[in-house]
């Protein structure tokens, strides 16, 4: 099968060059919150490392990198849904469907709050690592969707992964917009074989992986990167909507010597004037009576 490269599916457009979008109550960014939660597999390799195995072999069981993991999911995530709530904020929530199946605590605290449900695939396995990747997406969507009651409209990879076929299998599967692809402040549309997906905008600089897993930062960098990258798009949002997304994992955000950077960048941004917080869904919706939709490929 001819692969479909990504320039195939949306053409080039020059933010400079758009019609105006415009907000209800003159508001000129959205906020996109996003709480990500994941399965890492003991047998397996983990998906990231913040002790490295002695002698630089990697090691199975890892069990100092799977605990690492394990205390976000028991204690981290339940910080961050603590500062969420008294902040009013409703995030999306990107989660493996294996999160319904084996922390059902977590998943229910989740839809008890009315958090949209967005698809994560069903475990931490980079979608080029599947033997089935159609079949795989399929059984993501009806776990997830047999546990909160509806299916996802949206996609995250595991790390943002995708293969030539991915958006494909995603639209046929019934998803309406991904996370995955970072190159755009407005989202965008993308054409598929058959239904387009929107693209949100996502971002790697402020990516509490990226910034404190990978750079390894001090905590207090995530809310001074967070504050830079959000008072250039509020200045250039006077020209055009711009859409920013704060992305966290229980246990990076939730770390304790974190959270409070964490809270202070949410108090800080949504204090200022025409700025909205929406989930992904209402993004979505929005977009769609903005601009409407384009055909297939």
């Amino acid at each position: 099968m001819d692969k479909i490269h990504p320039n195939k599916r949306l053409p080039y457009s020059a933010i400079v060059d758009r019609k105006r979008l415009k907000l209800p109550n003159e508001a000129r960014v959205i906020i996109w919150p996003i709480l990500a939660l994941e399965v890492w597999d003991i047998v397996r390799p983990m998906a990231r490392m913040i002790i490295t195995p002695p002698q630089g072999s990697p090691l199975l069981p890892d069990f100092p990198n799977w605990s690492w993991h394990e205390y976000g999911m028991r204690v981290g995530f339940w910080r961050i849904k603590k500062m969420l709530e008294e902040l009013n904020i409703k995030p999306t929530v990107t989660l493996n469907a294996r999160t319904c199946l084996e922390y059902p605590r977590v998943a229910e605290a989740c839809l008890e709050n009315n958090w949209e449900f967005n698809a994560h695939a069903y475990e931490q396995i980079p979608m080029h690592k599947l033997d089935d990747e159609a079949g795989s997406i399929a059984k993501t969507m009806d776990v997830i969707s047999n546990f909160c009651g509806y299916r996802p409209k949206g996609w995250f990879g595991p790390g943002l992964t995708q293969t030539f076929d991915t958006i494909d299998h995603l639209a046929s599967n019934g998803i309406e917009y991904i996370g995955d692809w970072v190159l755009d402040d407005q989202p965008v549309w993308v054409k598929t074989k058959t239904n387009p997906i929107a693209a949100l905008p996502y971002n790697y600089e402020i990516h509490d992986i990226v910034l404190m897993a990978i750079q390894h930062h001090e905590s207090n960098v995530y809310k001074k990167r967070s504050l830079d990258y959000f008072e250039t798009i509020y200045e250039e949002s006077e020209e055009n909507i711009k859409v920013m997304a704060l992305a966290m994992h229980p246990y990076l955000s939730g770390s304790p010597h974190r959270i409070k950077y964490v809270r202070q960048t949410f108090e800080e941004i949504l204090s200022k004037p025409g700025v909205i917080c929406w989930d992904g869904v209402q993004i979505l919706e929005w977009f769609e009576r903005a601009v409407g939709k384009p055909g297939s490929l």
